[in-house]
């Protein structure tokens, strides 16, 4: 078993000196204390019982460290200003007897890292993570069996991009003493050689197993802009992971609420709090503002949050932003069914576009429905992604429709948003509903519009239709106090907290790659059952899919549902009037081996 690590500390950590006060910057404070402290605390909680930190600049400091641990042993690079880690490694030969984990002073890192490695049996390991588009990255090459080829900052360097570096590797004495060999054959030339330069050299003599670890939390901090994520991101996120407890774990296939993960679930754990305090009105200013940057530009743009199903912030634009005008809706499923019920009640002038429920949009004719409209115009809205049947609309051709003739375009984005791009401005969207429990991730409870700032200047003079969910009032009151004006529902907000710092880590674009996959590996396995759904690739979300019931002898829906749920798989009825269904999501803290898993049980069934 492993008990010595060494952390590489000597850089004078140039680009963030402003920040660090002239202090090397493993001292640079996150969460309240140094960031090389993190490391210092996880290595010894994972059994280390020697720690050597190779310094060079303002070396006095680290070897404070040694008087509060005394586990610590520092080493100097006397040639620090002139030299890369890899010559600061070369100066503690002397002193390693053993197999060792080589750190670099300035990664801040979840437990899962060190478990991660040195769970690995293999004696030489790279952690290797997904990559984090946080700047200043090494990528990795790898052969075909997950063994180093090459490591650079430039991608160009490199035949295929497999990972991202973390800083932390494993290393065996026998590697090691190879490495040093190497390496004072490389000093001939300079010393100005960081220590993956030197694990590149001796990839073609050694196996140097780069292990990719799925889902880590973790960052560098190089520079400002990595100071403010590890601060601000990162460390929340590390914090909730490594005080949460496992909850027992349900694979929800249904189309929200979604499959969440457990350290969503403990942040509604939270100590009692009265929602006017001003704390929990900097947690509404930190929601609101967080869900808007996924969408839009917070300065031309506003979420207004109210308790409440998504159907609620559906209700809360219909009643609120259509004045005397007409409002066009396109209505290609159960959806777009609710949002005409909804403008029914509340006696909007409506025009109806009706699009078949399995294919686009003809949106020649939309346009024309537009032109020839006997009453003006003033809205229209449109479910992007139609949960009834997965079918996705093209809410950026019609944006550009609406545009061209002055009409302001509303999206129901309840089952888009968090998972699929969308840029408000770009897409010409005035007005955009969602709600915190589906691809957010979060927990059943808030729903939102965000609204362009000078779209809701407009609905002002309105005269209110209901109380609750006037959104005028709600969000002028928002801007004055950031709160709502009724109770919100506060545990749940807190959870969404927590669900957005995890959606901020994983990003739309990878959380959509995510979500793909598992679409992909479902619709492989319904091929190979020999079943169909209804929406052909083109036009489908990746979201939800509709599935066409079997007609064979002995499937019954209700039975089908028992059976999943009992081994812990939630599926959803279908909302077709003319064609038995049931539905399957594939959003929420879920995998393709999930959906493999859901694939395997419906084989069992379907066989009897």
């Amino acid at each position: 078993m492993i008990k010595t690590a060494v952390i590489l500390a000597a850089g004078m950590g140039s680009r963030i000196r402003n920040r660090s006060e002239g202090r090397p910057k493993g001292f640079l404070t996150i969460d309240g204390k140094p960031l090389i402290e993190h490391s210092i605390e996880k290595l010894l909680d994972a059994g280390i019982e020697n720690i050597y930190i190779g310094t060079g600049y303002k070396k006095e400091e680290y070897k404070s460290l040694s008087q509060k641990y005394s586990q610590i042993t520092c080493f100097n690079n006397p040639d620090y200003n002139a030299s890369g880690s890899l010559f600061t490694l070369y100066q503690i030969e002397p002193y390693i007897t053993d197999d060792f984990l080589l750190l670099e002073s300035d990664i801040l890192f979840e437990r899962k890292a060190l478990q991660t490695v040195l769970a690995n049996k293999r004696s030489d390991v790279i952690l290797a993570s997904e990559l984090t588009s946080s700047g200043d990255e090494v990528f990795i090459e790898v052969d075909k069996d997950q063994n180093l080829i090459m490591m650079s900052k430039n991608t160009n360097e490199l035949s295929a991009v497999f990972a991202e570096l973390v800083g932390i590797v494993k290393l065996s004495l026998s590697t090691f003493k190879i490495l040093c060999k190497k390496a004072s054959m490389l000093f001939q030339s300079s010393k100005d050689l960081h220590y993956e330069d030197g694990l590149v050299h001796i990839a073609k003599e050694v196996d140097l197993y780069v292990q990719n670890a799925d889902n880590l939390v973790w960052c560098e901090v190089d520079d400002e802009h990595h100071y403010q994520r590890a601060n601000n991101l990162i460390a929340p996120l590390i914090k909730a992971r490594e005080s949460s407890h496992h909850v027992e774990r349900k694979i929800l296939l249904n189309p929200g609420p979604a499959t969440t993960t457990d350290t969503v679930k403990h942040a509604q754990i939270v100590a009692d709090i009265c929602p006017r305090e001003s704390d929990f009105g900097d947690t509404m200013t930190f929601v609101s503002q967080a869900l808007t940057e996924f969408v839009g530009n917070p300065n031309e743009y506003t979420t207004i949050m109210f308790g409440g199903s998504g159907t609620a912030a559906v209700e809360s634009i219909l009643s609120s932003v259509v004045d005397k005008e007409a409002i066009v809706i396109v209505n290609n499923g159960a959806y777009g069914e609710r949002m005409l019920k909804i403008a029914t009640i509340y006696g909007l002038n409506v025009l109806e576009y009706r699009s078949p429920l399995e294919s686009a949009i003809d949106l020649i004719k939309l346009e024309l429905l537009i032109q020839n409209a006997r009453v003006k115009i003033s809205h229209l809205m449109i479910v992007h992604c139609e949960t009834t049947t997965g079918l996705l609309n093209n809410i950026e051709a019609v944006g550009k429709i609406c545009e061209k003739h002055n009409v302001a375009m509303i999206v129901d984005a309840m089952s888009s948003y968090g998972a699929i791009p969308i840029d408000m401005k770009r897409m010409n969207i005035s007005y955009l509903a969602a709600s915190s429990n589906k691809n957010l991730q979060g927990m059943a409870g808030v729903s939102f519009v965000i609204a362009n700032n000078e779209q809701l200047d407009k609905i002002k003079e309105i005269k209110p239709r209901n109380l609750y969910l006037n959104l005028s009032e709600q969000y002028e009151h928002f801007v004055s106090t950031k709160q709502m004006r009724f109770t919100p529902p506060v545990q749940t907000l807190y959870a969404l907290r927590q669900a957005i710092l995890e959606t901020q880590w994983e990003g739309i674009e990878r959380r959509y790659n995510r979500y793909s996959k598992s679409w992909r590996t479902l619709l492989k396995g319904l091929k190979a059952l020999g079943l169909t759904h209804l929406i052909d690739e083109p036009n489908h979300s990746r979201i939800i899919t509709s599935i066409v019931e079997p007609s064979h002898q002995g499937y019954d829906f209700d039975e089908l549902h028992d059976f999943l749920y009992d081994r812990g798989f939630t599926i959803y009825p279908g909302k077709l009037d003319d064609l038995n269904t049931f539905r399957v999501a594939n959003i929420g803290d879920i995998t393709y081996k999930d959906m493999e898993c859901f694939l395997t049980l419906l084989e069992q069934y379907l066989k009897g």
